[in-house]
């Protein structure tokens, strides 16, 4: 779990532009550092090296990395527009966080920024002898640093922007918030019941803005607690919309009930300070958005435009991991010893939302195609004998829904009495 500022830190990072900014600045110190290193070289380390064997060497690289530093810059808008086309819009965000991508990209910018700052300090005379020197083999460990990053942007182009690496990426994405969220069951806090009443004495926190809720810093919600001797529960999750006046948080008192307006200007203040709203959901604290990103994908295979039920099919197969790693869930008692703020409550994420997520989307959409429909009630058979605790049931619901949405879709009768079939099936294990 991060704070508010160290999740935004970690966002900045993702930025193409910062890691490229980065190493443009590292390939400029890199170039300067030659002048003042000299002064620390041996005489019996200098030799003569010429301006023109350097310069040559430095526009060569300069030339050749513009050009490369472009034509890769396109490739990397032509695997945006293949992500965006081919699985969905959402799954953009990934792609463009690629690291693998950004790491090519300010690789490449950095040694031409590198071989033009080179050129530049060589020709005004900034190096002696020693400078060149070192200057040469810098050149020289940059050359080999690009080799490497042209033979892993050769291996990386052949599945950049692909269905199937960005249906990858997704799941890793939604199988990493799976994962946190089991390691850490209400984000770290007591969780909020789902028949909680505001109590008499319990004050609303409002949104001021509008957007999606992005993150969450309980951590900070939990020192507002403390210092204000107070129970806060949280009442909307990451993922969800919110607009000004609508409530994110209820809070308690326990000591004093009545505020004056500095205090409660105090407290406002705390409590919506521990929101990072967006305009767009992210990954990180919100399983949710990466499986209904997976059932886009297996959407927009199975429309007729498309008509891939295949992808839909592997989509069903990754639903499967997912909720391997989501079987371990549990949700904490009041005394339980992993709760890390107890003074803080939000709810539980349930798994018949994770269900409709994504199951059930790809059931509504594939409801004419006996495939599609064969294999969303053998996943849900297979959770459900994987984890009988916590899938039989859910997934029986869920099975029972899809099969009668697909009685009123399929062309045939005798397709109907195949699912039906496999269902009962199902029931009989």
């Amino acid at each position: 779990m991060f704070s508010k500022w160290q999740w935004l830190f970690i966002r900045f990072t993702h930025k193409l532009w910062v890691r490229a900014a980065l190493f443009a600045v590292m390939a400029i110190v890199t170039a300067l550092i030659a002048a003042p290193v000299e002064r620390l070289l041996p005489d019996a380390l200098s030799f003569q090296i010429s301006v023109a064997t350097i310069d040559q060497i430095l526009d060569i690289l300069a030339t050749s990395m513009l050009t490369v530093t472009t034509f890769s810059l396109g490739v990397m808008v032509s695997a945006f527009t293949a992500a965006s086309t081919g699985t969905t819009p959402r799954a953009t965000q990934l792609v463009r966080e690629d690291p693998i991508t950004q790491n090519v990209l300010a690789t490449f910018l950095g040694a031409f920024l590198f071989s033009l700052v080179g050129i530049i300090a060589l020709n005004t005379g900034v190096y002696g002898e020693g400078g060149r020197l070192v200057l040469f083999a810098a050149t020289l460990l940059v050359i080999g640093i690009i080799l490497v990053a042209i033979l892993h942007w050769i291996e990386h182009l052949s599945v950049l922007g692909r269905v199937t690496e960005t249906t990858d990426q997704v799941e890793v994405a939604a199988a990493n918030a799976l994962r946190a969220r089991v390691e850490h069951p209400h984000l770290g806090a007591r969780c909020l019941p789902e028949d909680w009443q505001r109590p008499a004495n319990g004050f609303d926190i409002k949104s001021e803005s509008t957007g999606y809720i992005c993150h969450i810093d309980i951590a900070s919600l939990q020192e507002t607690a403390d210092e204000l001797k107070l129970n806060i529960n949280v009442l909307l999750t990451p993922g969800s919309f919110v607009f000004p006046g609508k409530p994110l948080a209820c809070v308690e008192f326990k000591e004093k009930e009545v505020l004056n307006s500095e205090q409660e200007a105090h407290l406002i203040n705390r409590v919506t300070s521990a929101y990072t709203t967006g305009k767009t959901r992210s990954f990180e604290q919100d399983p949710r958005f990466g499986l209904i990103v997976l059932s886009e994908i297996a959407s927009r295979a199975l429309s007729p435009a498309v008509n891939d039920p295949g992808t839909a099919i592997d989509v069903l197969g990754r639903a499967v991991r997912l909720f391997c790693i989501w079987r371990d869930h549990r949700v904490l008692g009041d005394d339980d010893e992993s709760i890390c703020f107890p003074s803080v409550r939000v709810p539980a994420l349930k798994t018949s939302d994770l269900i409709e997520d994504l199951f059930m989307p790809v059931a509504r959409d594939g409801a004419g195609l006996i495939e599609i429909q064969i294999r969303v009630q053998k996943s849900m058979a297979a959770l459900g004998d994987m984890a009988p605790e916590a899938y039989s049931d859910v997934m029986a619901h869920y099975a029972a829904l899809a099969v009668k949405r697909a009685s009123q879709s399929l062309a045939l009768e005798e397709e109907v009495e195949q699912l039906k079939a496999v269902q009962c099936e199902r029931k009989r294990r």
